[in-house]
């Protein structure tokens, strides 16, 4: 083989390559980001809107309606669903697989922009969001205190989301279930009807008046100076002084017909962790990050910021996706250290400690050519990447053990170690080939899988194929190269001792060898028996596993969560819903040391494990 024949010629040049492989891999293994799911786009975008104090109805028939007219002449559309609810409306546009998110993300907003002048004029603009996986919320931060005011606790819980916004990789930090500062301009009806003011101009004043108005530029001597007259309240108290009207009557100011409240938004969800009143931090990672890293550094944060609670207050991690990855990776490295020693104890029974080191060798070289590989296409070390490969983790050696194996037969014939490694790997080297080939050829057709599964299991086939030609490197150059220069033989026949072959078939073997060669001679005496039962048993195998074939797309497993959705009627008040929820908590509580946290929201599906908002309803519960 003449890739082998040039290894084992240059042999200071595959030990050279070695150590950079070596060298190379190390380093790509420690920077490759860890994450717990691929970065991949899901051709989805939501366009929402939000209408306040609009009833399901009317945002359907005012807001929804509008925009859907508009995106029904998208093309590359595979199907448009909208929920409109109170106050908001939400259209989700699913695209084809193949369509460029960047391109139909540009045709929506265009849709989006030409169905503006059909929406009311109170309405806020329509919002157009992609789901990004990578952009997931990994880690839920509660925060609890049930004898701390909700507002106190939303004051704390936003300080401490602009500390772990501040961490390196963080990308954004969303705070659930607390409450909203709000001025509110309580209008007498009476004395509005006495002035002949309506409440639609006391909208507009409030939002004219509530600006920094530019004014350009004055040039002083040498300079150049901005000018702006700053119109921003910074207190209510200068809401009292505005001019409502003025007349020969007089002047009418808003003090005199409404009253202003510095207060908060009326509570539209309640949030309780282990029956405890709380508030939910949820953080989310930029793409790319090292989410192990970027969890600890959050954790860190947190625990930094413990000496800030009131008594009574308490900071709580309830989800932390860093918590599988890092099982994960501790799994990887410990197969590759079971499979070091496994393979080692095994080879160094049959062949002997030289080329027991020689085979186990495969493992963890092939590992790190794979890291080396993965570092230069950008791919993360993320769930599917490490299953990948555990999964490939048992097929690193086989070709090891058959250059190897053969080269050790060869010298145990009497060749010398160079002309045994030459003549053994070349024996080999196009079964090792082939067979490596088969295994790639049962992966490759997952890389062509469409849709956004198959986006997601990309990495598993990529993964495995890498791993495998990093088996096969090693196995045609490594192993020969090595074997080469330190493989030996004890008892080697000397020169014109007895046919090795012959000695070799009548050396003593062990019991198994013998029940083999047993078992294969009956075999071969009766072939046709052989090749029919073979084929019976084929039959048999498919016609028993038709009866009862099982199909699933994803394996049961045993969950780590239950979530417990609450619907009641809508216009529920959030109190009768809480209630609701309160019962369900109290069911739940019953299973006492099972339990590790139990979260309730009321007024709201509470912070999703999945995204990174919340949908507002009172009638709903978590």
């Amino acid at each position: 083989m003449i890739v082998s024949d040039a290894a084992i010629n240059r042999r200071i040049t595959v030990f050279v390559s070695m150590v950079l492989i070596v060298v190379a891999g190390l380093y790509a293994y420690s920077v490759l980001p860890r994450e717990s799911t691929p970065e991949i786009v899901i051709p989805i975008l939501l366009v929402s809107t939000s209408y306040q104090g609009v009833a399901p109805a009317d945002m359907e028939s005012l807001v929804t309606i509008p925009i859907e007219r508009k995106l029904t002449g998208l093309s590359g559309v595979k199907s448009i669903q909208s929920t409109s609810s109170e106050g908001i409306s939400v259209i989700q546009v699913e695209f084809e697989a193949d369509e460029d998110v960047d391109v139909v993300r540009q045709k929506v907003r265009d849709k989006v922009d030409q169905a503006k002048p059909d929406l009311p004029e109170e309405a806020d603009d329509p919002q157009i969001t992609e789901i990004n996986v990578s952009d997931f919320p990994f880690m839920f931060i509660s925060m609890t205190g049930d004898q701390i005011p909700l507002s106190i606790m939303t004051k704390l819980a936003e300080d401490l989301e602009d500390d772990i916004e501040a961490v390196k990789g963080v990308l954004e930090v969303n705070v659930v279930g607390g409450v909203e500062r709000e001025i509110q301009i309580v209008v007498d009806p009476d004395r509005v009807t006495e002035y002949g003011i309506s409440l639609a101009d006391l909208v507009t004043l409030a939002r004219v008046e509530n600006v920094n108005t530019p004014a350009g530029a004055m040039e002083l001597g040498e300079g150049r100076f901005s000018v702006r007259v700053p119109g921003e309240f910074t207190t209510a108290d200068e809401i009292n002084n505005l001019v409502v009207k003025a007349g020969q009557g007089g002047v009418v100011y808003m003090r005199d017909i409404a009253e202003i409240r510095d207060g908060y938004k009326d509570i539209e969800s309640i949030s309780r962790l282990n029956g405890r009143r709380a508030v939910t931090l949820s953080v989310s990672k930029r793409a790319g990050e090292n989410l192990i890293d970027v969890a600890g550094r959050a954790r860190e944060c947190m625990e930094a910021y413990r000496h800030r609670l009131l008594p009574g207050m308490d900071l709580v991690v309830t989800m932390d996706h860093s918590d599988d990855i890092r099982d994960m990776v501790s799994e990887l490295e410990n197969n590759i250290i079971s499979g070091l020693i496994l393979v080692l104890a095994v080879v160094f029974i049959f062949m002997g400690l030289t080329s027991a080191v020689m085979v186990a060798l495969a493992i963890p070289l092939s590992m790190l050519v794979t890291f080396a590989a993965l570092y230069a296409t950008g791919t993360t070390l993320n769930m599917v990447v490490l299953f990948s490969l555990i999964l490939a983790l048992g097929m690193l050696v086989d070709n090891g053990i058959v250059v190897v194996e053969n080269i050790y037969r060869m010298m145990q014939m009497g060749m010398p170690p160079v002309k045994a490694a030459k003549a053994g790997a070349g024996e080999v080297a196009w079964p090792i080939i082939t067979s490596t080939l088969t295994t790639v050829a049962a992966f490759a057709p997952l890389m062509f899988w469409p849709g956004v599964w198959g986006s997601f299991m990309f990495f598993l086939p990529q993964t495995v194929i890498i791993a495998l030609c990093g088996s096969l490197f090693v196995g045609l150059v490594v192993n020969p190269a090595l074997a080469s220069r330190f493989a030996r033989v004890k008892g080697a026949p000397e020169e014109g001792a007895e046919d090795p072959e012959e000695a070799m078939m009548r050396a003593p073997r062990s019991l198994t060898i013998r029940a083999y060669a047993a078992l294969l001679r009956l075999a071969l005496r009766w072939r046709l028996v052989t090749v029919v039962l073979a084929f019976t048993s084929l039959v048999v195998i498919i016609a028993v596993y038709a009866q009862n074939p099982r199909l699933e797309f994803v394996p049961e497993t045993e969950p780590r969560q239950t979530q417990v959705e609450v619907d009641t009627s809508e216009g529920t008040r959030l109190e009768v819903t809480d209630g609701v929820v309160r019962s369900i908590e109290a069911i739940a509580r019953e299973y006492g040391d099972d339990v590790e946290h139990l979260l309730a929201s009321s007024g709201s599906r509470g912070a999703s494990t999945n995204v990174n908002t919340t949908s507002t309803a009172s009638h709903q519960g978590r």
